[in-house]
Parts: C-alpha cells; sequence; structure tokens
C-alpha cells in the first residue's frame, strides 16, 4: 500500500478540479493545469476531497498511485502559490538582464546567450545576478533552472558559474607555486 496514495487532496477554495479519463485539470483564476492519467490509478472526487484508487494489483500499477496523487498535489499547491527556483551567477563580467520576458546572459562567452520565456513562466532579475525563476508547474519551473544553470555550470576553482542558492560548491585548491630546485 502506497502511504502517499492513500491520502486524500482537500481542494481549497478558489480551485476547481475536473476528473476525466485523460487525467484531471486543476484550474484557478489565472490558470489551469493538466495531469495526464497514469496507468492503473483512477482519480475520484467526492465534494472537495480528491482521492486516488488502484484499479488492478500490479506492480506498475502500485507504483504509479503515490506519483498521480503527488502531481495533482503539486498542481494544486502550484495554482495556491507559485514554485520558485533562485539561481545566482558568479564571476567577474558575468550578468543577466531581461528584455522584455526574454533574458540576455553574459557568460564569458564570445557573444551573449539569449534565453527565450516560456508561457506562464516569470522570471525576475535582482543586480544582474540574482535570478528568480517562478510558475505553477514544479516541473517546469525546474526544468527551465536546470538548462539555465547548465549553461554555466560553477566550477570547482574560482565558483564562477550559476548556482542555486542553497547549493553548496565544493572548492578545489589550485596549483601551488612551483620552488626551482637548482
Amino acid at each position: 500500500m502506497s502511504k502517499i496514495g492513500k491520502k486524500p487532496i482537500n481542494v481549497p477554495q478558489g480551485i476547481t478540479v475536473e476528473v476525466s479519463d485523460n487525467g484531471v485539470i486543476v484550474k484557478n483564476l489565472k490558470e489551469s493545469l493538466h495531469v495526464p492519467a497514469l496507468y492503473g490509478v483512477k482519480p475520484v472526487l467526492t465534494g472537495t476531497e480528491l482521492s486516488f484508487e488502484v484499479l488492478n494489483n500490479t506492480k506498475q500499477a502500485r507504483s504509479n498511485w503515490g506519483t498521480m496523487r503527488s502531481l495533482v498535489n503539486n498542481a494544486v499547491g502550484g495554482l495556491l502559490k507559485e514554485y520558485e527556483k533562485t539561481l545566482i551567477l558568479e564571476g567577474v563580467g558575468y550578468r543577466v538582464t531581461k528584455e522584455g520576458n526574454d533574458l540576455t546572459l553574459n557568460l564569458g562567452f564570445s557573444h551573449p546567450v539569449r534565453y527565450t520565456a516560456v508561457p506562464n513562466i516569470t522570471f525576475e532579475v535582482e543586480k544582474n545576478s540574482i535570478l528568480k525563476i517562478r510558475g505553477a508547474d514544479k516541473m517546469i519551473v525546474g526544468k527551465i533552472a536546470a538548462e539555465i544553470r547548465a549553461l554555466k555550470k560553477p566550477e570547482p576553482y574560482k565558483g564562477k558559474g550559476f548556482h542555486y542558492n542553497d547549493e553548496v560548491i565544493r572548492r578545489k585548491a589550485g596549483k601551488k607555486g612551483g620552488s626551482s630546485s637548482s
């Protein structure tokens, strides 16, 4: 039995949930998120409580039970309060600027890198080095943060590049000063 799958989701006021054969649609006044149905799991809506049932007792169906519940719970949580990832850019001459909805990144390459905006995702730039990515879909926010971080990963000697605000970069010692023995 899945400990997570057994727990029902209480649907808060201001959010509507529609259950269909191909998944669950979670809406608020601004946007809606679709969670596709997974094999062997049936969502059941009773009043303001959404629960999940396992249709057949296969290993895959039991695995999907908790996954489906977590995905729907993340959709409900994202529509209540947007998810946020913060990236910090370190390095002399490195900076992030916002042009319209898109980002322009100066990362030490011979050209600036442009990152085009994704619908329903907002970027906020502070002090040309702190980038906040916000959105209702937890998976897309994490994916965009990972894509931007992959453009210039933090290097271990000086720590230059993008890193998450709670990430610890393990630093290495550089070359030692050579002594000539002649």
